[in-house]
């Protein structure tokens, strides 16, 4: 029984590889979300918000706002207000999306807040790009962290001035999104492949017959759709679930320069290269000195120092990687070397200026 479930994630394992549906590699144009973005203020906090006498913008808000419920400040009040935070309240509106559904908002602290945990946005008016409001967001901030800080010691897990609001946002405003203009829907690949819109193509034609769609260029493929609103959108449902079949996709390193993290897919290859790896570590010790004069000598203590210098080479290697060796191989090969993966990033680097890594290496 074992054996035949092994053999089914496999068979799948090989299909999800080789076919993809059109919906996973595409989308419909001008199908697309929308940011929203909106200021307001967080109350409620247990004296880790905004230090009102550094960001004064904090303070000018909660004015206004009181004014508005009809409260006026006296002239010359100084308000030293430890419980409130000015934040920027971030979400994204769905394409299709109706009045009076539910928005997840992201809320970040835009002052010195120490901490948001705790805290209830106010009303807040999302706009977007063309300044109208399109949704309002209001709720209790949920922060996935936690800190504690006493006698100058403070301990902290995870980040504590940005938190969610589930459904925290009402839409207000319909945005329109066009399926097409005409008798023509164009579906946008994801990423910019000649291959991929000429195998899109012709699967679609292959589907409705010659004619109905022709590759525009590397991302765009144009397709003939029917002009009644009920006819188009079953056809482009039909559209979204026809598979393509992928041959081996484009060879690419991703390096994320601020973590070290290095990912490479399935297609990288090696023209036959040698690597050696080593590190050489310099440690300096100094260990402070004191010297006495014997008694009656009218000598005066000294001090000084001793330094302990010590250099140590670690083992270095030689790895040979054969021509055309496959990703398997080439992580056997530097994990041989003991190769971190900031060692990693420097080793990939001078295989793509030697000419031997066969991939595209990218910087993110």
């Amino acid at each position: 029984m074992r054996r035949l479930i092994l053999c089914l994630i496999l068979t799948l394992a090989t299909t999800l590889v080789h076919a993809e549906r059109i919906k996973d590699i595409a989308r419909v144009q001008g199908v697309r979300p929308n940011q929203l973005l909106g200021y307001g203020l967080v109350v409620g906090l247990d004296g880790s918000g905004d230090q009102t006498t550094q960001t004064p913008f904090t303070v000018q808000s909660l004015t206004s706002m009181l004014s508005q419920l009809g409260i006026t400040l006296p002239p010359g009040t100084n308000l030293q207000l430890k419980n409130v935070a000015a934040v920027m309240v971030t979400a994204m509106l769905p394409a299709f999306a109706k009045p009076g559904q539910g928005l997840d908002v992201t809320v970040s602290s835009l002052g010195n807040a120490k901490s948001l945990r705790g805290g209830t946005l106010l009303l807040t008016p999302l706009k977007g790009a063309d300044g109208r409001v399109y949704a309002i967001a209001q709720g209790n901030l949920l922060v996935g962290g936690a800190g504690a800080s006493a006698g100058g010691s403070k301990t902290q897990i995870n980040h504590l001035s940005a938190g969610r609001i589930p459904s925290g946002a009402t839409i207000e405003r319909l945005v329109a999104t066009s399926l097409g203009e005409g008798e023509f829907v164009n579906f946008e690949l994801n990423a910019l492949d000649f291959g991929a819109t000429r195998k899109v193509s012709e699967a679609i034609n292959q589907r409705f017959g010659q004619g109905s769609a022709r590759a525009i260029d590397g991302r765009v493929v144009q397709v003939i759709s029917p002009v009644d609103i009920d006819e188009r959108i079953t056809h482009i449902a039909e559209i979204e679930d026809i598979p393509i079949e992928f041959g081996m996709s484009m060879a690419k390193v991703i390096i994320n320069a601020r973590t070290g993290s290095v990912v490479l897919n399935q297609s990288v290859r090696l023209e036959k290269s040698a690597v050696a790896h080593g590190s050489l570590s310099v440690t300096i010790n100094s260990t402070p000195t004191v010297s006495q004069p014997g008694p009656l000598s009218g000598g005066q203590t000294v001090t000084g120092e001793q330094a302990d210098i010590q250099i140590k080479q670690e083992g270095g290697g030689l790895a040979l990687i054969p021509d055309g060796a496959k990703l398997e191989d080439i992580v056997k090969a530097l994990n041989a070397l003991g190769a971190t993966p900031q060692d990693l990033v420097s080793i990939l680097q001078a295989l793509k200026a030697a000419g031997a890594l066969r991939a595209e290496l990218e910087v993110i």
